[in-house]
């Protein structure tokens, strides 16, 4: 198989998961008016959506430790283009919210099924350099995604989105059923054995050395999904900012987390990954409270959300590569469950935030400011608070 090959398959199987929540943001206020529908019913569609995506990280590695990585990430294409395609004719917003449900299915899939490709083709140090070119790849989705799926809104409405779901999903499919040949050479059939995926799991929910990395790294994803959910309501019913204009805000928020990846690079060299974590969590508190501060001295403009995304997607890009390795490091047998169960604590936290936004939404800048300070207040508080247990993983 071609390097480069490889390196495009397991970049768009990354990309599946920001452009089926980035791309459509900007279509949410329209969702909810061709559907009649609150925020908080619209904010379903991301809910199942993370509901999906969580859940599935917990037997998607499993499943392709059993079966193979070819075969896993096939039907999880084939679920996802189904699903999407699915989304796109939904008549109803609940048909709308079950078919994300699925598709986040073969997204996480498909997501999870990359990953493992990374582990079994490259030692660990050559394995780092192909997943940061990938996540260099990667960074186009969140990017230019909602700048896309803006002007997909403006010109031929929500559905188009869902639409170009399924034919970025189709390209993927014939791309891995030409290309990809199985990488999986130690297939293990007790993988998906009930109880050992259970004595597995266990062992991880009950180890301090899994949850000092993981409560902030879940947090902080909590964080860049509050304005995930809510950034598209407030800039465009709140501020009125055109609907073909929010991309661009979104996409410079995303930047933030492009910076903030860099930076963790030097910070870690500098200060190590314990020290890095909590710097961040420093920053996500700074940025909570200062997005607060702004509103309630009145300045109400786009630009106090667009800084406010900027700082908290910046100090994203710290944490989360930090959370990432420290959760799996004390585990290298189980490295493919401690990544799924962040993973899965990750799509938890998120689909709290995202209910907890669409419910307190009132018009006005107030809710998704308090929630941005009080979720930054706690992921400083777990950070320091686990910070002595962190310090002697790694």
């Amino acid at each position: 198989m071609s390097p480069t090959i490889i390196l495009w398959l397991i970049a768009g199987c990354l990309m599946l998961q920001p452009l089926s929540t980035d791309l459509y943001l900007a279509s949410l206020p329209h969702l909810a008016a061709a559907f009649h529908a609150s925020p908080a019913e619209v904010q379903q569609t991301l809910s199942m959506f993370v509901i999906g995506f969580g859940s599935a990280q917990l037997v998607s590695g499993p499943l392709s430790d059993r079966f193979g990585r070819r075969p896993v990430l096939l039907w999880g294409l084939i679920v996802y283009v189904a699903a999407s395609f699915a989304c796109a004719l939904a008549p109803t917003l609940a048909a709308l919210s079950a078919a994300r449900l699925v598709q986040a299915i073969g997204c996480c899939t498909a997501a999870v099924v990359a990953r493992a490709l990374i582990r079994d083709l490259y030692a660990p140090a050559e394995g780092a350099k192909v997943m940061a070119k990938a996540s260099s790849l990667l960074s186009l989705a969140p990017l230019f995604g909602p700048i896309l799926g803006s002007y997909l809104q403006v010109l031929f409405g929500w559905r188009a989105a869902f639409l170009f779901h399924t034919l970025f999903g189709s390209a993927l499919l014939f791309a891995a059923r030409r290309w990809l040949l199985e990488t999986n050479a130690h297939q293990n059939p007790a993988a998906t054995r009930p109880a050992q995926l259970f004595a597995t799991y266990r062992r991880l929910a009950s180890a301090e050395s899994f949850w000092c990395w993981a409560l902030p790294g879940a947090l902080s994803y909590a964080a860049i999904f509050a304005f995930i959910s809510g950034s598209s309501f407030v800039l465009i019913e709140v501020l009125g900012v055109p609907t073909e204009y929010y991309g661009y805000c979104f996409a410079c928020g995303v930047t933030g987390y492009l910076a903030g990846t860099l930076l963790c690079r030097r910070l870690i060299a500098k200060l190590g990954l314990a020290a890095t974590l909590t710097a961040g969590a420093t920053l996500s508190l700074c940025s909570g409270l200062l997005f607060l501060a702004l509103v309630a001295a009145g300045f109400n403009h786009w630009s106090v959300v667009v800084l406010s995304l900027f700082l908290t997607m910046l100090a994203h890009g710290i944490n989360f590569p930090c959370a990432q390795t420290g959760a799996v490091a004390p585990f290298p047998r189980e490295a493919g469950a401690a990544a799924g169960l962040l993973g899965c604590l990750a799509m938890l936290a998120a689909l709290a935030t995202g209910t907890w936004v669409g419910q307190s939404h009132d018009g006005t800048l107030v809710p998704l400011a308090a929630t941005s300070a009080v979720i930054g207040l706690a992921l400083f508080a777990s950070a320091w608070a686990l910070r002595k247990p962190r310090a002697a993983t790694v």
